[in-house]
């Protein structure tokens, strides 16, 4: 039985979480599937339309 409002994460617990997010800020490369996609695309559109 689940406490509502209670979950444990292994990867904060181990400090994953925030080693990726430190690694995404200074190199300005996301962690993400969905950063990363969303990154790619931009950089695809802007070569495409020059803007």
């Amino acid at each position: 039985m689940k406490i509502p409002g209670l979950s444990f994460s292994a990867k904060r617990a181990l400090g994953i979480t925030q080693a990726k997010q430190q690694f995404a800020r200074k190199t300005g490369i996301p962690t993400t599937k969905a950063g990363l996609e969303r990154k790619i695309g931009k950089i695809i559109i802007k070569s495409i339309f020059g803007k």
